[in-house]
């Protein structure tokens, strides 16, 4: 303790702040012990690339060549502070179309020994963004209902969209069984008072995808952006929290940093709500030593229990 699995430098993320660098050596001053580089994937299509992309002048193969200067850089930062910290080098998915898909597919080939986990996000409905703001996601959930001209599309709308998330995560978690589940409900970002459990099919598919994920052991985050963003909870809500510890789940921290300022941000807040919450148990990713004997993931880490009352970790006091 303390660590982190999900972050975002704007060397490599234009909507984020900072070098990776200064990423790295700020999870150094507030005493991070294990913190995870997960940049984005790649997209491959202008049109999906973000405004502030297309305003700096990127392309797709920008990119893409992007993605293989941050796994230069990780690893040298991972090298050059191994003694102060434990950095895991990680990515983030994307999931628009199939090809997104197949290019991670070929990513994760041609990187294999540099790529050591994976955290497996969704932030698409049908090609659109459903968090980078909410007239781009009141967009995604429109396409539901093409007839009505309403603001407010009706309930059996909402169904079938937050079912089209839960269907793509479910292709991402099938195909890649990413070791971290990204921000689980991130297509109530811009509703989060919304309930599943009113929305019948689609709860279904979240209940589907949970058990899918806790069958191979699969770490899910309680990410703290949701607390930068306006919620009075991190990602995931009480209700899904509730359904993953249920069902055999796991949990873990990420701050979900978009830059040096962000490292840690909100931790304390996740940390009351998590006691909250009744949770007793986290888990971190770590290299397996010599004498491990528990599964291990397909790419090399396995999880790791903290031992004792995590609450108590001197970190919390600082």
């Amino acid at each position: 303790m303390p660590f982190s699995h999900h972050s975002h430098s704007g060397q490599f993320c234009k909507h984020a702040k900072g070098t990776l660098e200064e990423v790295v050596l700020a999870a150094i001053k507030q005493g991070f012990r294990v913190y995870g580089l997960s940049e984005h994937v790649p997209r491959y299509s202008l049109d999906h690339l973000y405004p502030e992309e297309i305003e700096a002048g990127l392309s797709p193969d920008c990119l893409m060549k992007q993605f293989a200067d941050f796994l230069d850089e990780a690893h040298r930062l991972k090298s050059a502070y191994a003694s102060q910290i434990t950095l895991l080098v990680g990515l983030e998915t994307e999931y628009i179309t199939e090809d997104d898909l197949d290019k991670l597919s070929n990513i994760l080939s041609e990187h294999s020994n540099r790529i050591e986990y994976i955290v497996g996000s969704v932030h698409h409905v049908h090609e659109l963004p459903i968090d980078f703001n909410r007239a781009m996601f009141d967009d995604a959930l429109r396409r539901f209902a093409p007839t009505i001209k309403t603001d407010t599309p009706r309930a059996s709308h909402m169904d079938q969209f937050l079912s089209a998330y839960f269907d793509a995560q479910y292709t991402l978690l099938k195909r890649f069984r990413p070791e971290i589940i990204g921000h689980l409900d991130l297509c109530r970002l811009y509703n989060p008072g919304l309930l599943f459990s009113e929305y019948p099919d689609a709860y279904n598919k979240l209940e589907r995808n949970i058990s899918y994920a806790a069958s191979y052991g699969a770490l899910f985050e309680f990410n703290a952006a949701a607390l930068r963003k306006g919620w009075d909870t991190c990602y995931p809500g009480r209700d899904v929290v509730e359904l993953v510890h249920a069902l055999g789940g796991r949990f873990t921290l990420s701050d979900d940093s978009h830059g040096p300022q962000g490292v840690g941000e909100k931790y304390p807040e996740m940390r009351d709500y998590l006691r909250g919450l009744g949770v007793s148990e986290l888990w971190f990713l770590s290299h397996p030593t010599d004498s491990y004997v528990g599964p291990v993931f397909e790419r090399g880490l396995a999880a790791t229990r903290i031992g004792g009352e995590w609450w108590d970790d001197c970190f919390w006091k600082r």
